[in-house]
């Protein structure tokens, strides 16, 4: 289920972003970035809706993931790794 990002209250929002953001392995390329830079620019593709706030019911957890790949798995493709 996608959760609209209008929905959530802002202090909310940034801890999920901020959550994700922090997991082991996420990658942002070659030159590393503060938290803070990492969180605006995820919350900027969030409110842009080219990443999309996912809750998955059955495992009560919440994902974040591109559009392209939330629209490959609803078509009947691999979603690929989360954003």
């Amino acid at each position: 289920m996608i959760i609209p990002h209008s929905e959530i209250a802002p202090e909310t929002l940034r801890s999920i972003v901020e959550e994700f953001v922090t997991r082991e392995g996420t990658d942002y390329g070659e030159t590393e970035l503060a938290l803070d830079e990492k969180v605006d620019r995820l919350l900027s593709c969030i409110k842009d809706k080219t990443v999309l706030i996912v809750f998955n019911e059955e495992l009560e957890s919440v994902n974040l993931v591109r559009l392209e790949d939330y629209d490959n798995l609803d078509s009947g493709g691999s979603a690929g790794e989360p954003f």
